[in-house]
């Protein structure tokens, strides 16, 4: 890893791609290439399926136990570049991950991420809650890594639970068997809409550099994808565009209270 990632701070390779231990890869990450500027923890984020089709951006899932406001809303700007990027969504709506879609529910540190979300031109739609992870009704969705983390492990175990069950209900008698054989198509379509190898990895947002980190039982198809992902990465220069936006938030004045939003109206790019 230290020695891929160096190639990439030294611009011999455009990115950089593993199916390595998750941990390693974004600690040797931060050590070898650095944060961007402006970028004070960087942020690792995971493309979620939803029923719509469109996917979601879930960040950070893991990288940042504990954050403070400035911190997602960094995670939030870059996670917008990512979707308008990656995902080519124009404008991308981000909502902060709460308890309810009220902007008193949640806890201190939503709290005091809400105005700063509504201070910096981005499509915030306000608070989401967990359902609308998979329901389409946002396109970036911001959190710290602890809860982050903890949805992503409670969608994986539940998206095993849905496969498995459906698998032996298909199995279970003849007239089952045959309804799963006349109905092969659709339940390869929707066996790929749940899996993880089409979306190639998570990238690890903020560091001076391309790093994508796949999961750990990655085929050749979900290498195939983050190469992809690395590639459309790279030529969008979506650090460059982060740099950028978040030196133009930090020369904005902060909101003067909870709910009033600074006068920086212009959409990002």
């Amino acid at each position: 890893m230290r020695v891929g990632l160096k190639l990439v701070r030294e611009k011999k390779a455009a990115g950089f791609i593993t199916a390595g231990n998750t941990g390693a890869a974004m600690a040797t990450a931060k050590m070898v290439l650095g944060a961007l500027q402006g970028v004070d923890r960087p942020a690792l984020g995971t493309v979620l399926p939803t029923i719509t089709g469109q996917p979601c951006f879930l960040l950070d899932v893991g990288a940042n136990v504990d954050c403070s406001p400035e911190n997602l809303q960094q995670f939030a700007v870059m996670g917008h570049m990512y979707a308008h990027n990656i995902l080519k969504l124009a404008a991308p709506r981000v909502g902060l991950l709460s308890i309810g879609e009220e902007e008193t529910k949640g806890n201190a540190l939503t709290h005091q991420t809400f105005p700063l979300l509504q201070s910096i031109g981005l499509n915030f739609i306000g608070n989401v809650e967990g359902r609308d992870l998979f329901n389409g009704h946002a396109d970036v969705i911001v959190c710290d890594g602890f809860v982050g983390n903890v949805a992503l492990k409670t969608s994986e175990g539940l998206a095993r639970l849905v496969r498995e069950s459906l698998r032996e209900s298909l199995m279970s008698t003849v007239t089952a068997k045959v309804g799963a054989m006349l109905s092969r198509q659709a339940f390869n379509e929707f066996k790929k809409r749940l899996d993880y190898s089409e979306y190639g990895g998570a990238p690890l947002l903020g560091v001076r550099g391309v790093c994508i980190v796949g999961h750990g039982s990655s085929n050749e198809r979900a290498i195939m994808n983050a190469i992809r992902v690395a590639a459309e990465y790279a030529q969008a220069e979506i650090n460059t565009q982060i740099e950028a936006q978040l030196a133009q938030i930090a020369a904005t004045p902060l909101p003067a209270a909870p709910g009033l939003a600074a006068d920086h109206n212009a959409p990002l790019n």
